[in-house]
Formats: C-alpha cells, structure tokens, sequence
C-alpha cells in the first residue's frame, strides 16, 4: 500500500445521501478477487447506459472530473453491504479522499485498509466544498493528513479528526499484511519455542 502524501487535487461533486455499496460497485462485479481493473464499472449504473455507452451528464464522464482524486459526497456514503470490491473500485478509479457528513461503519473502515482516507466534516464544511467541487478543475482542494487539515479553494481551513492508529498506517503505507510483517521476529521466535517445547505438533 501506497503511504498518504498530501494531496491537492481535482474534486468530483456526488450531493446524493445514501450511496450504498451496490450503487458504487454493482453485484455483477463481485466475481474477482482481485483489486485492480474496477475502476472502469465504478457507479455503472448511473454511469453507463444498458448498452454500455457512457451518460455525459454523470460527474464523473464530464471532462472536468474525469482525474478527480477527491470525492465531496452526501450523507451516510457506503450504506449498505458489506463489500470491501466498493473501495476497491473506488481507489481503482483514482479517488484517494471521500469527504462526507457520515460514513457506514464497514465501508469506512475498508477505506483505510485500501489507502484510502475518509473524512467527516459537519455539514456546513462539506457545503463549502460541495460549492467548490462544482467549480470544476480549476478549484482545488488540499489534504494534509499529518495536519488533519482540508483547505478549501480559497484557503478556508478545516480540521478533522482520526484515529491516531488508522493515520499511523495511512502515512506509512501499512495495510493489513504489512502490520504483520512488521512481527514477522516476534512471530519466528514465537513459532521456534513452540517446536522446542511442543515437538511432537
């Protein structure tokens, strides 16, 4: 996993409430395990027509938001199922910020597992950047998580919080394998004492 470095980038307006896991990666993707190549079906149905041709008034075929790394979305984003492809396609695409009132307790943890950073701001802040966001490409926002700060196009800063472990991993680029790859003495010694002392196992 990628580490976290600040980041000042295009981002994509999606105001809607309640955008559920199957909105953002619809069932019939769900076949591969792996995390790479769902970028191309993320928000397929609102995205693409039944045959496959893109809806130029989606967010993210318009021309402006096409390179959005940063996602300003409406309240309770990844509601629903519990599937970890949603991130997936999500980071695939190239979104590395979602911004919200509220996250689903699962998506959101997925988030960090995948290098992504989710972050709560009260409803008044996201409106501020929702306005942003429409400007298009020539309104940026920044991210710098060491700071836990959101500077808006025109230089408001917002502050946030996180979990001091989730933004440990985040910086340093530690999902799931890497933590415990960084046990992997403790896990060999552990392992050579257990042969000693039980070595008919």
């Amino acid at each position: 996993m990628e580490k976290f470095t600040p980041l000042t980038g295009i981002s994509a307006p999606m105001p809607l409430v309640n955008i559920d896991t199957d909105m953002i990666i619809p069932k019939q993707f769900l076949k591969t395990i792996q995390r790479s190549g769902l970028g191309k079906n993320l928000f397929d149905e609102m995205r693409y027509t039944q045959d496959g041709r893109e809806i130029p008034e989606f967010v993210l075929n318009q021309p402006a938001y096409r390179n959005a790394q940063i996602l300003i979305a409406g309240d309770n984003f990844g509601c629903g199922s519990s599937r970890e492809h949603a991130p997936w396609a999500l980071a695939d695409f190239g979104i590395k910020v979602i911004i919200s009132t509220s996250f689903a307790d699962i998506f959101y943890g997925n988030c960090f597992k995948n290098g992504m950073l989710p972050i709560v701001l009260p409803q008044d802040q996201v409106d501020i950047l929702m306005e942003d966001a429409r400007k298009g490409e020539n309104a940026r926002i920044a991210i710098d998580l060491e700071s836990q700060t959101v500077t808006s196009a025109d230089g408001q800063v917002f502050t946030f919080e996180i979990d001091a472990f989730k933004k440990h991993c985040l910086l340093n680029g530690l999902d799931d394998i890497a933590l415990t790859l960084e046990k992997v003495s403790a896990i060999d010694s552990f392992e050579t004492m257990a042969a000693q002392a039980r070595p008919w196992v």
